[in-house]
């Protein structure tokens, strides 16, 4: 809105187009402003009667409130639209300057597709319009507010420390208009109004895609963390009243397979197979059997009391490679085991790297990243770099590193330390069997990798119950592959310090049990900048 003399330009939009309509200062009419518009689009007057005037909020505006309405501070962009029309028209954000003008042109052309995908009912819009708007004003009004808006417009996207930036100014406004614990349909606003005003950091894999920013199930996401910081006192109150929600997913849940094999075998006929295949050297046969024996064998996995025998009864494990993707084969089907060695040098590969290099940096960080980053040329990686399937997967473990542990052991654990709870790496020659013996009984599946140096494996192992079962590839990535399927194949839990990002690879890589297992935000907030 442009003030000239006693007169008001206010931006209006039509279909597709945005024209600047003068209303007169001295005399605030909805009729004369209708009138001018309707002239400055070429309205036919037989469609003038059926056509409405709403907001920017998509509130229609009549004759009673429309004087006040216009003496708005920020006022946006009115909207001309028939009665019966179904076209569901874009909102512009609000217009304080010029460089605001330019702002809203990238959002106009781009996000609002976005924010219109699902074709949300009216009142639906409605909400989410109010949401945005309020996040809006409060990030225009801020100190700093317009700089993470800007560097959205540029990136589509928000580094670490903006988001940090953008949840303090909205707490902040937060706590101070609703004190410092604000009832969950006002974090719930907030969260909803950062994905709609920002639309690229909407989650796709949740229901409503600002759950990492608060999730009204759980109580639990980014705002939600940041007001416990400001009220420390009251934070046991609050997580009396949070409501619970229960979560099924995960390597140690029970689940039906994805395959049924073609002959169930009794419970004499299985420990026959059993035995058969301790003492026949033919692969083929211990394929077939042990394929045959797979749901004896999920009994034994679930089955707290025997879990922990599955190697001792079905050792081939640790001689015959393959049998670990089999299994999760007739658990998950083909197409959900393809996933990671399908999607990560495709989709995910090249992002983990880009996210890394906004980390605060060290010389760990820097290594693996050069690493990464690097095409397999061992001579020039060097003797203490890692090939750059298992550097990229080490960084991923960085950008989702472990979570504080309290005063449980291992307490407060940095990435780098956490990388041997993945991979250690052992040179050629070691003696197997002496370093199995140092394991402590408590140890989650990890993998071995062994060979003259790092960026250079000959072999990979998966160590599990004080036994190292070989991988079927030298290949980092599916080692890696190997070493996740593990956890689901023997029913073994994560590690506590790894178990933000094999979530992350479970949800987003395998798009496993979405919904069903309980996330961190920041495992959210990096699927909907990696997919989005």
């Amino acid at each position: 809105m442009f003030l000239l003399g006693l007169r008001m330009l206010i931006k209006v939009k039509f279909n597709h187009e945005q024209k600047f309509v003068k209303v007169s200062g001295a005399d605030l009419k909805l009729s004369d402003f209708l009138d001018e518009a309707f002239v400055k689009f070429g309205i036919p007057a037989s469609k003038r009667a059926e056509t409405r005037l709403y907001d920017s909020s998509y509130t229609e505006v009549d004759e009673d409130v429309f004087e006040e309405v216009i003496k708005q501070p920020n006022l946006g962009v009115f909207i001309l639209r028939f009665e019966n029309s179904s076209q569901d028209l874009a909102q512009v954000p609000s217009v304080t300057s010029e460089e605001s003008s330019l702002q809203n042109a990238n959002y106009e052309s781009d996000d609002t597709s976005l924010l219109s995908d699902g074709s949300p009912s009216r009142k639906q819009q409605r909400v989410e319009d109010e949401a945005r708007i309020l996040v809006q004003k409060i990030l225009q009004t801020k100190p700093g507010g317009d700089a993470i808006i800007r560097e959205y417009n540029k990136t589509k996207s928000l580094t670490d420390s903006t988001r940090r930036k953008m949840i303090k100014i909205l707490t902040a406004d937060m706590t101070e208009k609703h004190s410092t614990s604000p009832p969950r349909n006002i974090r719930e606003m907030y969260a909803q109004g950062i994905v709609a005003l920002f639309p690229y950091l909407r989650d796709p894999y949740t229901k409503n895609g600002y759950e990492h920013y608060y999730d009204p199930q759980s109580g639990q996401g980014y705002l939600t963390w940041k007001i416990k910081n400001i009220q420390r006192n009251s934070a046991s109150s609050e997580n009396c009243r949070r409501s619970s929600q229960s979560f099924s997913g995960g390597p140690t849940s029970e689940r039906e397979a994805a395959s049924s094999t073609d002959v169930i075998l009794t419970e004499e006929q299985c420990r026959e197979a059993v035995s058969l295949m301790k003492h026949t050297s033919e692969v083929d046969t211990i394929k077939i059997k042990m394929k045959e024996t797979f749901q004896y064998r999920r009994k034994m996995i679930q089955d707290p009391n025997r879990s922990t025998d599955v190697l001792t009864e079905f050792p081939r494990f640790l001689d015959v490679q393959g049998l670990i993707e089999q299994d999760f084969v007739l658990l998950f089907g083909e197409k959900t085991t393809s996933k990671l060695l399908e999607r990560w040098p495709t989709t995910f590969m090249h992002k983990v790297i880009q996210q890394s290099k906004s980390l605060n940096s060290s010389q760990a960080l820097q290594d693996l990243i050069d690493c990464a980053e690097m095409t397999v040329k061992e001579n020039e990686i060097g003797d203490a770099g890692w090939n750059s399937d298992i550097a990229s997967i080490l960084l991923l473990l960085h950008l989702i590193p472990p979570s504080p542990q309290g005063r449980k052991r291992p307490g407060k654990m940095s990435a780098s330390q956490a990388e041997k709870h993945l991979v250690i790496f052992k040179k050629a020659g070691t003696n197997i069997q002496e370093h199995l013996d140092s394991i402590e009984e408590s140890t989650q599946p990890y993998l071995l990798a062994m060979g003259p140096k790092k960026n250079s494996i000959h072999v990979y192992y998966i160590i599990l119950d004080k036994k190292a079962i070989p991988c079927k590839s030298v290949s980092g990535l599916s080692a890696f592959d190997e070493l996740f399927k593990a956890h689901f194949v023997f029913g073994a839990s994560y590690s506590k310090v790894l178990h933000n990002m094999y979530t992350f690879v479970q949800t987003t890589v395998f798009q496993i049990d979405i919904g069903k297992v309980k996330e961190c935000p920041r495992v959210a907030e990096l699927r909907a900048r990696f997919l989005r």
